[in-house]
């Protein structure tokens, strides 16, 4: 970003987003830990988050620390589950998504 510029762009570069699944949904879940893109039960569901289409409309569900802290976050190894960690001063939090598989979906055994 140049300096001197402020960046009045809400919306999160798309890579600065997970996702989790459960190889019937997906969701995206932001670097800051919210949910922002969602449809159930399927795929072509409509959308029950759609925050990234819409940022002022298009809603999300978020978990956060209330003052502001640093956050980053990643998968664990090997699987798709997400852990987003804030840090503040010495202190940290830390929320685990996933979407786990359920035992009617055909695909699981």
């Amino acid at each position: 970003m140049e300096q001197g510029r402020v960046n009045a762009d809400p919306y999160p570069p798309l890579d600065a987003y997970g996702l989790i699944g459960d190889l019937r949904s997906a969701a995206l879940v932001s670097v800051q830990g919210s949910i922002d893109w969602l449809c159930l039960p399927r795929f072509d569901s409509p959308s029950v988050f759609g925050r990234v289409l819409d940022w002022g409309r298009g809603g999300c569900f978020a978990i956060a620390p209330s003052a502001a802290a640093a956050a980053t976050h990643a998968y664990r190894t090997h699987s798709n589950v997400l852990e987003t960690v804030w840090t503040v001063e010495r202190s940290q939090a830390r929320v685990v998504d996933f979407m786990p598989l359920a035992a009617a979906c055909g695909w699981c055994a």
